[in-house]
């Protein structure tokens, strides 16, 4: 096959889907396909296994979408098949103009991000499906509109497809595809002090960080390694050093892959303080590489993270419950033996070649 590869962020950037896609980029090249990616970027993009078409993110919306939309089509002209993890209203252009199918892959509700970023909601996801306003209305229809125009639609969580069957889409063109868990090969712990606890992804809004830098102050020991960057980072710093907590709490930035599951097998435990999720990628590395994982139960997270089994979780917004779990984690050594111990088994079944092979036809199908 001939794969055009939309995605919305692309290494140097961080989060599940800048992992997502030059993995899968590697995966389809390995398998004799060839492929091209349509990103956006505020730097040169540092991962290059199939070529990558960058999109300045400086640009104006108005210039910058257009224009990902634009160069879609025309690769997309000599490809198969369009497969986007983001931008999926350029998709749907691109697909359109270039008479070619689209398979969309949905990590979150893209409508729900946008009212967020613009200030037009601040509820939850549930709630934002039946919330009130032209301008929230206006959203949901164009993100419908968009992936309307998709043959198939891959989530990595039922809790993300009960939502999206909502949105009048096709129930059997909606297929739950779990985000794959690193293969289990022997990653060298990162040398971080005892009692370290580790998040990784971006630092959002909704990854309610503030909340876990208050968590992390009421449990006597524990320290914090933060691995990503993202548009919250200054305003994080800033309340760590008023809460004093300099030496307690680390900022690694942005590390290669390698180094984030290094980072992750060295923890006393991953940590995630979300307000909501979908399927965070990151907890299903933590507990491919054996360490268990404390969150909130938000989204789809207790499909993955079993509160007792291999985690805890714990209600969102809420520091002292958050500080009780990672205080339990970290004076209980034979808890935390416990939960790790099942941590990779939990896993086993979710692994990169199966999972990948099944979206592999998935496009193939949708070429048919």
């Amino acid at each position: 096959m001939r794969v055009v590869l939309m995605t919305g962020i692309w290494p140097p950037d961080v989060g599940g889907p800048a992992t997502h896609g030059p993995d899968f980029a590697r995966f389809l090249r390995d398998r004799g396909h060839t492929v091209e990616v349509v990103t956006m970027s505020d730097a040169e993009p540092s991962d290059r296994p199939v070529p990558v078409h960058a999109v300045a993110r400086g640009r104006p919306f108005v210039v910058r979408y257009p224009e990902v939309a634009a160069r879609a089509a025309r690769l997309a002209r000599h490809a198969d098949v369009i497969y986007a993890t983001a931008t999926y209203a350029a998709a749907a252009s691109a697909s359109t103009l270039a008479g070619r199918p689209l398979v969309a892959k949905l990590v979150a509700d893209p409508a729900y991000e946008r009212a967020l970023r613009y200030g037009l909601f601040g509820g939850s996801p549930e709630a934002f499906q039946t919330a009130a306003g032209t301008r929230v209305e206006g959203l949901r229809r164009l993100r419908t509109l968009s992936l309307r125009r998709a043959r198939r639609v891959v989530v990595p969580s039922r809790y993300l497809a009960e939502i999206a069957a909502g949105w009048g889409l096709d129930a059997g063109r909606i297929e739950v595809l779990v985000n794959p868990a690193p293969p289990p090969a022997e990653v060298t712990p990162a040398p971080l002090a005892p009692g370290t606890f580790v998040y990784v992804g971006r630092l959002t809004a909704q990854k309610a960080l503030p909340t876990l830098v208050d968590a992390i102050s009421l449990v006597d020991g524990a320290s914090l390694e933060i691995v990503g960057d993202g548009p919250e980072r200054a305003a994080l710093e800033a309340k760590v050093a008023a809460s004093g907590l300099n030496g307690r709490v680390r900022f690694a930035g942005a590390l290669p892959r390698t180094e984030v599951l290094a980072h992750l097998a060295g923890a006393r435990a991953a940590v995630l303080a979300s307000a909501w999720e979908n399927l965070p990628h990151a907890a299903v590395e933590a507990l491919a590489v054996g360490t268990p994982v404390v969150a909130t139960a938000v989204g789809g997270v207790p499909e993955v993270v079993h509160d007792g089994e291999n985690g805890l979780l714990v209600p969102p917004h809420d520091a002292a419950a958050l500080g009780d779990a990672l205080r339990s984690v970290l004076v209980d050594d034979a808890l935390r033996a416990r939960l790790a111990a099942d941590a990779q088994p939990s896993v086993a079944a979710i692994g990169r070649e199966p999972v990948y092979t099944r979206l592999e036809a998935i496009l193939a199908e949708a070429v048919r």
